[in-house]
């Protein structure tokens, strides 16, 4: 499977209720993300990451806006030259443009800001999960829910084979456990998190 290919794959799946498919086809906003996230993947394929991170579900103040997993309006801003490019290759997220910032997205850009490469970013639930009648809320995905992210998060890891799989939050330990893929799981940032997360991702990237 190629990255357009894998592209094409998320954005034609449904999305179950009370969930919201970023880069879902007909949707108002939704090109900008396609073609983010196709970039994005592109540009990491040159990085060489050694680590894929994999946290629980897109945010509302992140991945829902920008379709990049970990990546709020304002680090999207930046991420181009992050990634070493001399103009930028990302479209800025339109919709609620009020919205600029993610607390978690800040804290895993402070932590792997400086390194070379960057580890890649996923979700074991690629879709947003928000409350019923609240799209701009967040909520922890079911198990059938996130079973769902199971094909997309293989799909990924071909991609990038050479990565080792680490799981941020409870929530992706459990998943990948149950998928029997081998990982190491980290504290997830957010909740008190950002230190213990901070110190361990630091030793997995020194290893």
């Amino acid at each position: 499977m190629t990255i357009p290919q894998f592209t094409h794959q998320l954005a034609a799946a449904s999305p179950p209720q009370n969930c919201v498919n970023p880069y879902e086809y007909e949707r108002p906003f939704t090109a900008a993300r396609r073609h983010n996230l196709q970039t994005y993947l592109e540009l990491m394929v040159q990085q060489q990451p050694k680590l894929l991170l994999v946290a629980e579900a897109p945010g509302y103040r992140g991945c829902r806006l920008t379709g990049i997993p970990f990546a709020s309006p304002h680090i999207l801003a930046g991420l181009g030259k992050r990634l070493q490019q001399t103009t930028d290759p990302f479209q800025p997220a339109a919709e609620w443009p009020h919205i600029q910032r993610e607390a978690s997205a800040t804290i895993v850009w402070r932590t792997v800001g400086s390194w070379q490469p960057f580890p890649l970013l996923w979700n074991v639930f690629p879709f947003h999960p928000h409350q019923p009648g609240k799209p701009q809320s967040n909520r922890t995905p079911i198990s059938g829910e996130i079973e769902l992210g199971r094909p997309f998060l293989t799909h990924l890891h071909h991609l990038f084979p050479r990565t080792k799989l680490v799981a941020v939050g409870k929530k992706a330990a459990n998943a990948l456990a149950k998928w029997e893929m081998a990982f190491t799981a980290v504290r997830h940032p957010s909740h008190g998190g950002a230190k213990q997360f901070q110190a361990a991702l630091q030793k997995l990237n020194a290893a």
